[in-house]
Parts: C-alpha cells; structure tokens; sequence
C-alpha cells in the first residue's frame, strides 16, 4: 500500500478561497472583519510568520493590525495593548504571537483576551467551550487537521483515533474535537507504555510531540490515516555542511508505506494554521454582531 499524500497546501489554497467569498458577503452587508496581530522581540521565524499572517489577512479582503512591539516590552505594557484591542470595535481577532519574551507570562496575556476575539483558541473559556461541546472558537492548528481528516473521510464515527501528544494548543483540543466527531480516542503521551502498540490500534493517527520522525512506520495500522503536526529542524549533511532540512514526528517513507493517507513536512498540516486562524476571525466577526455565518462548506 503506497499512501495518499493530504496536500495541505491545495487545501489550504481552496479554504482561503472559500473565506474570500465570505468575507465578500459579509462585506456587502457593511461588515469587514478585522485581525490584529501582535508579536514581541525580534524572532525571525516569529517575524516572517506574521508577515505571512498579515499579507494572508489582507489577500481574503480582511482588515490587518499589525502590532510590533520591542523585546523589552513589559507585561504591563502588552496587558495594555491587549485591553486596546479588547475594547476596539474594528478588531474581531487579537493574536499574541508565541513565545513571549521571559519577562511576559504568557498565560496572563492569553487570559487577558476577550474570550469573543480569541481567534488562537487559547481561552480557558473557549478550551471549555470545546471540552463541553458548546460553539466557540477552536484552536486553529487541530481545526486543521480535523478538516484534513475529513478530506479523506467524512464520516469518522466509530472510529479509534490516538492522538500522541498532550498539549494545551494540540494534543488536548485535537482530541476533544475527534471526541465531537464520535470517534473513540485514547491520548497518548511519554508515560504511555507499549506506545508503539497503542498507536498501531488507531484508524486515525495524530503525532503532535516535536520529536523528529518518532513514529515509525511499524507503529502505523495498515489503512490508518496519519496527520503529522511535527515540524522539527534536524541536519542535512548531504545538502552540505551545517545544512538543515524540516521533518515531522513520524518517518514518512515508512509510514506511508502503511498508511492510506498521510499529510507530508512540509506541505501538509502548516499551511492550514494560518487559513484556520481566518476561518476564525470571520467566525468572531459574525459572533460579536449577532449575524449567521455565511453558507459555506469549510470541509470541502
């Protein structure tokens, strides 16, 4: 069995699309939805990530606020912007943009986001809202991966999923919203024993654990759809000395060898992320004003 490759990137192509639209109905009805995104110090990877975000915003027909703030901003300082941004009516999204410098909590200032502009779905409120199964706003990168799951199949109750990992801005709502599609889900983490035979149970298989190319094709149930959210850094002599390449946390070759479908690194969950958040922010647009949202199937 040679797997599908999940092209994360046509599907995140077409998402955008579909928002444009939306968003150009909404904007018939003297709605434009508006992101402000927020970032502190001088990271590189940070920077050019909301640069994508900012000129993404824009390409769909939203209105980008973009916030650059100095490492040596305080936390007092950020709390305030975030209150600004609270209590602005032309912002519908607010992102902080993570790792905050030493000095920042970062749980504060995700707390101190209106639960109603909290695009990243980092909320407690929203986390609850997830866990409770009441609408809310998700968080973007498992959102992703669930629309990527259902590209391949629609339906997926009854199903065994494992999702490995159990963060707070993956594993944790990945697996709640799996719960949501009447899936059977097991979570599991560096505590688990015998993991490799806990994975080869799952018909679908999530690896979100920042270990580089851990889950081996061995672990995967033939059949099984596998949603790689690992995006690791690891050397590439034969590119030359000191060279990098980008891999995920499951051995690709092997895994597809296995698998049915499978997303690649790069090109499978990443690009998702970012469509995800402007799914969100058009999401919290029609939420704050009390209005539907447009007719528009964000699973296509």
């Amino acid at each position: 069995m040679t797997a599908t490759k999940i092209d994360g990137k046509a599907y995140a192509e077409g998402l955008r699309t579909r928002i444009a639209n939306a968003v150009r109905d909404l904007s018939g009805r003297g709605v434009m939805p508006g992101l402000a995104v927020v970032i502190v110090g001088e990271d590189p990877a940070s920077q050019l990530y909301v640069k994508n975000k900012a000129r993404q915003t824009v390409e769909v027909g939203m209105r980008s606020f973009e916030h650059v703030l100095p490492a040596s901003t305080s936390e007092a300082e950020l709390l305030g912007l975030v209150a600004q941004l609270n209590a602005d009516p032309a912002v519908d999204g607010i992102l902080v943009q993570l790792p905050l410098p030493k000095q920042i909590n970062a749980q504060k200032v995700i707390e101190a986001i209106d639960p109603a502009k909290d695009v990243d779905g980092f909320h407690p409120i929203n986390a609850g809202k997830l866990m409770t199964g009441v609408p809310g706003l998700v968080s973007c990168t498992p959102l992703g991966c669930l629309l990527l799951i259902q590209s391949v199949r629609r339906d997926l109750a009854g199903l065994n999923a494992v999702v490995v990992g159990r963060s707070n801005i993956v594993g944790k709502p990945m697996a709640q919203l799996l719960i949501a599609q009447s899936c059977t889900v097991t979570v599991a983490h560096s505590k688990t024993r015998d993991l490799p035979g806990v994975c080869r149970e799952a018909d679908i298989l999530v690896a979100a654990v920042g270990r580089p190319e851990m889950v081996r094709g061995g672990w995967v149930k033939p059949g099984a759809i596998v949603i790689d959210v690992g995006i690791n850094r690891v050397p590439n002599p034969a590119a030359g000395e000191g060279k990098t390449k980008v891999v995920g946390d499951v051995a690709y070759a092997e895994a597809a060898q296995v698998a049915s479908a499978i997303t690649p690194v790069p090109g499978g969950v990443g690009p998702m992320t970012i469509a995800c958040l402007l799914r969100n922010t058009l999401e919290a647009a029609c939420l704050r004003r009390s209005i539907p949202m447009p007719q528009v199937d964000f699973a296509a």
